[in-house]
Protein backbone atom coordinates (compact mmCIF):
# COMPACT_ATOMS: atom_id res chain seq x y z
CA UNK A 1 0.00 0.00 0.00
CA UNK A 2 1.32 3.38 -1.23
CA UNK A 3 1.34 5.86 1.87
CA UNK A 4 -0.09 9.51 2.07
CA UNK A 5 3.50 11.85 2.40
CA UNK A 6 4.52 15.09 1.35
CA UNK A 7 1.97 16.49 3.93
CA UNK A 8 1.95 20.58 4.32
CA UNK A 9 -0.86 20.71 7.70
CA UNK A 10 -3.16 18.92 9.92
CA UNK A 11 -6.34 20.55 11.01
CA UNK A 12 -9.07 19.66 12.63
CA UNK A 13 -11.93 17.44 15.35
CA UNK A 14 -11.27 13.87 15.48
CA UNK A 15 -13.45 11.63 17.43
CA UNK A 16 -11.41 8.43 17.64
CA UNK A 17 -12.86 4.86 18.15
CA UNK A 18 -13.76 3.29 21.56
CA UNK A 19 -11.00 2.28 24.18
CA UNK A 20 -10.12 -1.37 22.78
CA UNK A 21 -9.15 -2.63 26.48
CA UNK A 22 -12.62 -1.34 27.96
CA UNK A 23 -14.35 -2.71 24.60
CA UNK A 24 -12.78 -6.27 25.44
CA UNK A 25 -13.69 -6.10 29.02
CA UNK A 26 -17.27 -4.70 28.34
CA UNK A 27 -18.37 -7.59 26.42
CA UNK A 28 -16.96 -10.13 28.75
CA UNK A 29 -18.39 -8.70 31.87
CA UNK A 30 -21.68 -8.45 30.26
CA UNK A 31 -21.58 -11.84 29.52
CA UNK A 32 -20.53 -12.57 32.93
CA UNK A 33 -22.98 -10.33 34.88
CA UNK A 34 -26.64 -11.42 35.54
CA UNK A 35 -29.49 -9.58 33.30
CA UNK A 36 -28.82 -7.07 30.18
CA UNK A 37 -26.01 -5.09 29.11
CA UNK A 38 -25.97 -2.42 27.02
CA UNK A 39 -22.83 -1.11 25.32
CA UNK A 40 -22.43 2.68 23.37
CA UNK A 41 -19.43 3.42 21.57
CA UNK A 42 -17.78 0.28 21.15
CA UNK A 43 -14.48 -0.57 19.12
CA UNK A 44 -16.02 -2.75 16.10
CA UNK A 45 -12.04 -3.95 15.48
CA UNK A 46 -11.46 -7.10 14.96
CA UNK A 47 -9.45 -7.71 18.15
CA UNK A 48 -12.60 -6.94 20.22
CA UNK A 49 -14.77 -8.66 17.50
CA UNK A 50 -12.89 -12.04 18.56
CA UNK A 51 -13.89 -11.46 21.67
CA UNK A 52 -17.52 -11.07 21.02
CA UNK A 53 -17.54 -14.36 18.96
CA UNK A 54 -15.81 -16.31 21.80
CA UNK A 55 -18.38 -15.27 24.02
CA UNK A 56 -21.54 -16.32 21.60
CA UNK A 57 -19.37 -19.43 20.97
CA UNK A 58 -20.19 -20.10 24.56
CA UNK A 59 -23.63 -19.80 24.67
CA UNK A 60 -24.17 -15.96 24.72
CA UNK A 61 -26.84 -14.06 22.94
CA UNK A 62 -24.93 -10.88 22.01
CA UNK A 63 -26.49 -8.31 19.06
CA UNK A 64 -24.97 -5.79 17.36
CA UNK A 65 -27.34 -3.29 15.87
CA UNK A 66 -24.43 -0.89 14.69
CA UNK A 67 -24.84 1.37 17.19
CA UNK A 68 -25.50 -0.95 20.30
CA UNK A 69 -24.40 -3.92 21.94
CA UNK A 70 -26.86 -5.76 23.50
CA UNK A 71 -25.90 -8.87 25.62
CA UNK A 72 -28.10 -11.19 28.06
CA UNK A 73 -25.55 -12.10 30.30
CA UNK A 74 -25.48 -15.85 31.55
CA UNK A 75 -23.35 -15.22 34.57
CA UNK A 76 -19.78 -17.32 35.66
CA UNK A 77 -21.97 -20.72 35.80
CA UNK A 78 -24.01 -20.13 32.76
CA UNK A 79 -21.14 -20.44 29.67
CA UNK A 80 -21.50 -23.47 27.57
CA UNK A 81 -18.60 -25.89 25.68
CA UNK A 82 -18.02 -24.38 22.32
CA UNK A 83 -19.01 -26.77 19.90
CA UNK A 84 -15.20 -26.32 18.05
CA UNK A 85 -12.11 -24.03 19.30
CA UNK A 86 -12.36 -20.45 19.62
CA UNK A 87 -10.69 -18.30 17.12
CA UNK A 88 -9.26 -15.64 18.90
CA UNK A 89 -6.93 -14.12 16.17
CA UNK A 90 -4.57 -11.77 17.16
CA UNK A 91 -5.58 -10.82 20.14
CA UNK A 92 -3.17 -11.73 23.25
CA UNK A 93 -6.31 -9.31 25.24
CA UNK A 94 -8.79 -12.00 24.96
CA UNK A 95 -7.08 -15.17 24.79
CA UNK A 96 -5.31 -14.02 28.31
CA UNK A 97 -8.28 -12.65 29.90
CA UNK A 98 -10.74 -15.38 28.46
CA UNK A 99 -8.13 -18.04 30.15
CA UNK A 100 -8.94 -16.75 33.37
CA UNK A 101 -12.96 -16.81 32.46
CA UNK A 102 -12.57 -20.36 31.37
CA UNK A 103 -9.84 -21.45 34.83
CA UNK A 104 -13.74 -21.70 36.39
CA UNK A 105 -15.34 -23.58 34.09
CA UNK A 106 -15.50 -27.69 34.01
CA UNK A 107 -15.47 -28.06 30.55
CA UNK A 108 -12.43 -28.06 27.99
CA UNK A 109 -11.68 -25.71 25.38
CA UNK A 110 -9.05 -25.02 22.85
CA UNK A 111 -7.92 -21.54 21.67
CA UNK A 112 -6.07 -20.59 18.64
CA UNK A 113 -5.28 -17.27 16.78
CA UNK A 114 -3.21 -16.01 13.95
CA UNK A 115 0.89 -16.79 13.13
CA UNK A 116 1.33 -13.61 15.34
CA UNK A 117 -0.47 -14.45 18.40
CA UNK A 118 1.00 -18.18 17.91
CA UNK A 119 4.54 -16.92 19.08
CA UNK A 120 2.85 -15.25 22.09
CA UNK A 121 3.94 -16.73 25.42
CA UNK A 122 1.25 -17.53 27.53
CA UNK A 123 3.41 -19.04 30.51
CA UNK A 124 2.78 -16.40 32.39
CA UNK A 125 -0.90 -17.26 32.85
CA UNK A 126 -0.28 -20.90 32.88
CA UNK A 127 2.39 -20.89 35.76
CA UNK A 128 -0.29 -19.13 38.24
CA UNK A 129 -3.61 -20.86 36.67
CA UNK A 130 -2.06 -24.47 37.21
CA UNK A 131 -1.65 -23.10 41.09
CA UNK A 132 -4.90 -22.40 41.11
CA UNK A 133 -5.89 -26.33 39.89
CA UNK A 134 -6.34 -25.25 36.20
CA UNK A 135 -5.03 -27.93 33.54
CA UNK A 136 -3.63 -25.51 30.80
CA UNK A 137 -1.29 -26.13 28.42
CA UNK A 138 0.48 -24.97 25.57
CA UNK A 139 3.67 -25.46 22.91
CA UNK A 140 6.68 -25.45 24.56
CA UNK A 141 7.82 -24.56 27.48
CA UNK A 142 6.78 -21.00 26.65
CA UNK A 143 3.09 -22.48 26.77
CA UNK A 144 2.55 -20.74 23.13
CA UNK A 145 -1.04 -21.05 21.64
CA UNK A 146 -2.94 -23.14 20.05
CA UNK A 147 -3.89 -23.35 23.84
CA UNK A 148 -6.00 -25.96 25.88
CA UNK A 149 -7.62 -25.28 29.10
CA UNK A 150 -9.74 -27.15 31.52
CA UNK A 151 -11.11 -25.51 34.54
CA UNK A 152 -12.38 -26.53 37.29
CA UNK A 153 -15.09 -25.35 39.51
CA UNK A 154 -13.08 -26.09 42.78
CA UNK A 155 -10.43 -23.12 41.79
CA UNK A 156 -8.19 -22.60 44.85
CA UNK A 157 -7.77 -18.79 45.26
CA UNK A 158 -3.87 -17.48 44.93
CA UNK A 159 -1.72 -15.24 46.65
CA UNK A 160 0.38 -14.22 43.53
CA UNK A 161 2.81 -11.63 43.08
CA UNK A 162 3.54 -10.82 39.73
CA UNK A 163 6.69 -11.33 38.20
CA UNK A 164 6.18 -8.89 35.18
CA UNK A 165 4.05 -5.74 34.87
CA UNK A 166 1.41 -7.01 32.38
CA UNK A 167 -2.81 -5.88 32.95
CA UNK A 168 -3.01 -8.92 31.11
CA UNK A 169 -2.00 -11.04 33.47
CA UNK A 170 -3.43 -9.41 36.38
CA UNK A 171 -6.91 -9.38 34.65
CA UNK A 172 -6.95 -13.09 33.48
CA UNK A 173 -6.04 -14.08 37.17
CA UNK A 174 -8.78 -11.86 38.76
CA UNK A 175 -11.09 -13.08 36.31
CA UNK A 176 -10.04 -16.94 38.06
CA UNK A 177 -10.04 -15.29 41.41
CA UNK A 178 -13.66 -14.64 41.22
CA UNK A 179 -14.61 -17.70 40.43
CA UNK A 180 -12.63 -19.46 43.01
CA UNK A 181 -13.19 -20.62 46.55
CA UNK A 182 -11.90 -17.76 49.20
CA UNK A 183 -9.68 -14.74 48.68
CA UNK A 184 -7.22 -14.47 46.41
CA UNK A 185 -4.49 -11.92 47.00
CA UNK A 186 -3.15 -10.36 43.49
CA UNK A 187 0.47 -8.50 44.36
CA UNK A 188 1.84 -6.21 40.70
CA UNK A 189 5.47 -5.74 40.32
CA UNK A 190 4.37 -2.05 39.18
CA UNK A 191 0.78 -0.81 38.71
CA UNK A 192 -1.03 -0.96 35.29
CA UNK A 193 -3.94 0.07 33.46
CA UNK A 194 -6.77 -0.68 36.25
CA UNK A 195 -9.97 -1.06 33.70
CA UNK A 196 -10.80 -4.69 35.45
CA UNK A 197 -11.10 -3.14 38.51
CA UNK A 198 -13.29 -0.47 37.94
CA UNK A 199 -15.54 -2.25 36.00
CA UNK A 200 -15.67 -5.06 38.68
CA UNK A 201 -17.01 -2.04 40.98
CA UNK A 202 -19.00 -1.07 37.88
CA UNK A 203 -21.06 -4.21 37.57
CA UNK A 204 -21.46 -4.23 41.16
CA UNK A 205 -18.68 -6.21 42.19
CA UNK A 206 -16.27 -5.29 44.65
CA UNK A 207 -12.58 -6.19 45.86
CA UNK A 208 -9.71 -4.43 47.81
CA UNK A 209 -6.75 -2.42 46.40
CA UNK A 210 -3.82 -1.34 48.39
CA UNK A 211 -0.83 0.20 47.10
CA UNK A 212 -0.02 -3.00 44.25
CA UNK A 213 -2.22 -5.70 46.22
CA UNK A 214 -5.51 -6.77 45.30
CA UNK A 215 -7.79 -8.69 47.15
CA UNK A 216 -10.91 -10.50 45.59
CA UNK A 217 -12.96 -12.59 46.91
CA UNK A 218 -14.42 -14.86 45.25
CA UNK A 219 -17.90 -16.51 44.05
CA UNK A 220 -19.47 -12.74 43.75
CA UNK A 221 -22.57 -12.23 41.33
CA UNK A 222 -22.36 -9.06 38.87
CA UNK A 223 -24.99 -6.96 37.35
CA UNK A 224 -25.87 -6.26 34.04
CA UNK A 225 -24.94 -2.46 33.56
CA UNK A 226 -25.05 0.08 30.59
CA UNK A 227 -21.49 0.88 29.22
CA UNK A 228 -20.09 3.95 27.47
CA UNK A 229 -16.39 3.35 26.47
CA UNK A 230 -14.62 6.33 26.11
CA UNK A 231 -12.50 6.82 23.14
CA UNK A 232 -9.07 5.05 23.01
CA UNK A 233 -6.11 6.81 24.14
CA UNK A 234 -3.93 4.56 22.39
CA UNK A 235 -5.33 5.02 19.20
CA UNK A 236 -5.62 8.96 19.82
CA UNK A 237 -1.85 9.04 20.59
CA UNK A 238 -1.11 8.64 16.94
CA UNK A 239 -3.02 11.86 15.95
CA UNK A 240 -1.21 13.84 19.01
CA UNK A 241 2.16 12.52 17.96
CA UNK A 242 1.04 13.44 14.14
CA UNK A 243 -0.21 17.54 15.74
CA UNK A 244 3.13 17.89 17.48
CA UNK A 245 5.32 16.79 15.10
CA UNK A 246 3.94 18.60 11.27
CA UNK A 247 4.21 22.20 10.74
CA UNK A 248 1.29 24.61 11.78
CA UNK A 249 -0.87 22.18 12.74
CA UNK A 250 -3.81 22.18 15.35
CA UNK A 251 -5.55 18.90 16.01
CA UNK A 252 -8.73 18.47 18.69
CA UNK A 253 -9.35 15.66 19.87
CA UNK A 254 -13.07 14.75 21.60
CA UNK A 255 -13.83 12.05 24.54
CA UNK A 256 -10.50 11.14 24.78
CA UNK A 257 -10.29 8.13 27.76
CA UNK A 258 -8.29 9.57 30.43
CA UNK A 259 -8.35 6.95 33.27
CA UNK A 260 -4.78 7.76 35.37
CA UNK A 261 -3.18 4.32 34.58
CA UNK A 262 -3.35 5.19 30.86
CA UNK A 263 -1.92 8.39 30.16
CA UNK A 264 1.98 8.01 30.26
CA UNK A 265 2.49 9.94 26.82
CA UNK A 266 0.80 12.67 28.26
CA UNK A 267 3.65 13.06 30.26
CA UNK A 268 6.12 12.28 28.06
CA UNK A 269 4.68 14.82 25.86
CA UNK A 270 4.75 17.43 28.22
CA UNK A 271 8.58 16.55 29.31
CA UNK A 272 9.61 16.93 25.58
CA UNK A 273 7.98 20.74 26.14
CA UNK A 274 5.21 19.43 23.59
CA UNK A 275 2.18 22.07 23.14
CA UNK A 276 -1.10 19.96 24.73
CA UNK A 277 -4.23 21.45 26.94
CA UNK A 278 -7.05 19.42 28.30
CA UNK A 279 -10.55 20.50 28.41
CA UNK A 280 -14.31 19.24 28.71
CA UNK A 281 -12.84 17.13 31.94
CA UNK A 282 -15.22 14.57 32.84
CA UNK A 283 -14.08 12.89 35.95
CA UNK A 284 -16.73 10.09 36.20
CA UNK A 285 -16.00 8.99 32.81
CA UNK A 286 -12.43 9.27 32.67
CA UNK A 287 -12.87 11.28 29.73
CA UNK A 288 -11.36 14.52 27.96
CA UNK A 289 -11.10 16.83 24.83
CA UNK A 290 -7.35 16.77 24.08
CA UNK A 291 -5.69 19.79 21.69
CA UNK A 292 -2.35 19.37 20.93
CA UNK A 293 -0.48 22.04 18.25
CA UNK A 294 2.94 21.70 16.41
CA UNK A 295 5.94 22.09 18.86
CA UNK A 296 9.13 22.38 19.02
CA UNK A 297 10.66 19.28 21.09
CA UNK A 298 13.29 18.23 22.87
CA UNK A 299 14.57 14.55 23.72
CA UNK A 300 14.25 12.96 27.47
CA UNK A 301 14.35 9.94 29.45
CA UNK A 302 11.04 7.23 29.74
CA UNK A 303 11.98 4.81 32.36
CA UNK A 304 10.77 3.15 35.47
CA UNK A 305 7.21 3.08 36.81
CA UNK A 306 5.81 5.17 33.62
CA UNK A 307 6.43 2.33 31.29
CA UNK A 308 3.16 0.25 31.84
CA UNK A 309 1.02 3.56 31.61
CA UNK A 310 2.64 3.70 28.42
CA UNK A 311 3.33 0.43 26.78
CA UNK A 312 1.39 0.50 23.89
CA UNK A 313 2.09 4.20 22.65
CA UNK A 314 5.96 3.28 22.63
CA UNK A 315 5.74 2.61 19.02
CA UNK A 316 4.96 6.02 18.24
CA UNK A 317 6.44 7.86 20.71
CA UNK A 318 9.54 6.31 19.28
CA UNK A 319 8.97 8.30 16.04
CA UNK A 320 7.91 10.95 18.26
CA UNK A 321 11.79 11.37 19.39
CA UNK A 322 13.09 11.10 15.77
CA UNK A 323 11.83 14.99 15.58
CA UNK A 324 12.85 16.48 18.80
CA UNK A 325 16.36 18.00 19.16
CA UNK A 326 19.04 16.06 20.90
CA UNK A 327 18.60 12.04 22.65
CA UNK A 328 15.71 10.22 23.41
CA UNK A 329 15.98 7.17 25.80
CA UNK A 330 13.73 4.31 26.51
CA UNK A 331 14.46 1.66 29.11
CA UNK A 332 12.49 -0.84 31.41
CA UNK A 333 10.43 -1.56 28.79
CA UNK A 334 11.58 -5.66 27.87
CA UNK A 335 7.58 -6.00 27.84
CA UNK A 336 7.76 -4.70 24.20
CA UNK A 337 10.05 -7.71 22.88
CA UNK A 338 6.61 -9.69 23.58
CA UNK A 339 3.83 -8.06 21.90
CA UNK A 340 2.49 -8.59 18.26
CA UNK A 341 5.90 -8.48 17.00
CA UNK A 342 9.62 -7.55 18.91
CA UNK A 343 8.67 -3.66 18.80
CA UNK A 344 11.78 -2.70 19.99
CA UNK A 345 13.45 -4.18 17.12
CA UNK A 346 10.81 -3.88 14.47
CA UNK A 347 10.39 -0.35 15.58
CA UNK A 348 13.75 0.17 15.34
CA UNK A 349 14.08 -1.53 11.51
CA UNK A 350 11.11 0.07 10.59
CA UNK A 351 12.21 4.06 11.61
CA UNK A 352 15.79 3.39 10.64
CA UNK A 353 14.89 2.32 7.08
CA UNK A 354 13.31 5.39 6.46
CA UNK A 355 16.29 7.63 7.90
CA UNK A 356 15.89 7.98 11.80
CA UNK A 357 18.98 6.65 13.88
CA UNK A 358 17.25 4.82 16.89
CA UNK A 359 19.95 2.25 18.53
CA UNK A 360 17.70 -0.98 19.78
CA UNK A 361 19.00 -2.07 23.38
CA UNK A 362 17.90 -4.94 25.50
CA UNK A 363 14.85 -2.87 27.35
CA UNK A 364 14.07 -0.06 25.14
CA UNK A 365 16.13 2.14 22.55
CA UNK A 366 18.09 5.14 21.94
CA UNK A 367 17.21 7.62 19.78
CA UNK A 368 19.26 10.62 18.06
CA UNK A 369 17.00 13.52 16.62
CA UNK A 370 15.75 15.26 14.77
CA UNK A 371 16.34 13.19 11.80
CA UNK A 372 14.76 13.71 8.04
CA UNK A 373 12.58 11.11 7.05
CA UNK A 374 12.66 9.32 3.96
CA UNK A 375 10.89 7.07 1.54
CA UNK A 376 11.23 2.94 2.11
CA UNK A 377 9.29 0.22 1.71
CA UNK A 378 8.34 -1.36 5.31
CA UNK A 379 6.48 -4.84 6.53
CA UNK A 380 3.79 -4.13 9.37
CA UNK A 381 4.90 -8.05 10.09
CA UNK A 382 0.98 -8.10 11.28
CA UNK A 383 1.38 -5.40 13.82
CA UNK A 384 -1.18 -2.74 13.85
CA UNK A 385 0.47 -0.06 15.68
CA UNK A 386 4.11 -0.44 13.85
CA UNK A 387 1.39 0.41 10.94
CA UNK A 388 -0.06 2.87 12.25
CA UNK A 389 3.58 4.45 13.03
CA UNK A 390 4.64 4.41 9.53
CA UNK A 391 1.58 5.95 8.40
CA UNK A 392 2.30 8.94 10.62
CA UNK A 393 5.74 9.18 9.84
CA UNK A 394 5.05 8.95 6.17
CA UNK A 395 3.35 12.61 6.36
CA UNK A 396 6.67 13.75 7.21
CA UNK A 397 8.78 12.30 3.76
CA UNK A 398 9.33 15.18 1.29
CA UNK A 399 11.56 12.44 -1.01
CA UNK A 400 10.50 9.70 -2.53
CA UNK A 401 7.51 6.94 -1.69
CA UNK A 402 6.48 4.95 1.22
CA UNK A 403 4.83 1.67 0.52
CA UNK A 404 3.70 -0.03 3.56
CA UNK A 405 3.20 -3.85 3.62
CA UNK A 406 0.33 -6.03 5.38
CA UNK A 407 -1.15 -2.58 5.94
CA UNK A 408 -4.44 -4.38 6.80
CA UNK A 409 -2.91 -5.09 10.25
CA UNK A 410 -3.97 -1.56 11.10
CA UNK A 411 -8.01 -2.88 11.23
CA UNK A 412 -6.81 -4.42 14.33
CA UNK A 413 -7.93 -1.26 16.58
CA UNK A 414 -8.78 1.03 14.08
CA UNK A 415 -10.42 0.83 11.14
CA UNK A 416 -10.98 4.01 10.45
CA UNK A 417 -7.86 5.13 10.20
CA UNK A 418 -6.88 6.29 6.65
CA UNK A 419 -9.88 7.99 7.20
CA UNK A 420 -9.72 10.29 9.96
CA UNK A 421 -5.83 10.52 8.28
CA UNK A 422 -7.94 12.09 4.70
CA UNK A 423 -10.09 13.90 7.17
CA UNK A 424 -7.26 16.05 9.13
CA UNK A 425 -5.20 16.53 5.88
CA UNK A 426 -8.17 18.19 4.58
CA UNK A 427 -8.61 20.42 7.38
Amino acid sequence: MKLITNVQQLQGNLRVPGDKSISHRSIMFGSLAQGQTLIRDILRGEDVLSTMQAFRDMGVNIEDDGDVIRIEGVGFQGLRPPQKPLNIGNSGTSIRLISGVLAGQDFSVQMYGDDSLSKRPMDRISIPLRQMGVEIAGRSEKDLPPLNIHGSRSLKPIHYHLPIASAQVKSALIFAALQANGESIIIEKEKTRNHTEDMIEQFGGHLEISGKEIHVQGGQILTGQEVVVPGDISSAAFWLVAGLIMPDSKIILENVGINETRTGILDVIKAMGGKISLSQIDEGAKSATITVESSELHGTRIAGDIIPRLIDELPIIALLATQAQGQTVIADAEELKVKETDRIQVVADALNSMGADIEPTADGMIIQGKTALHGAKVNTLGDHRIGMMVAIAALLVKEGEVDLERAEAINTSYPSFFEDMKGLING
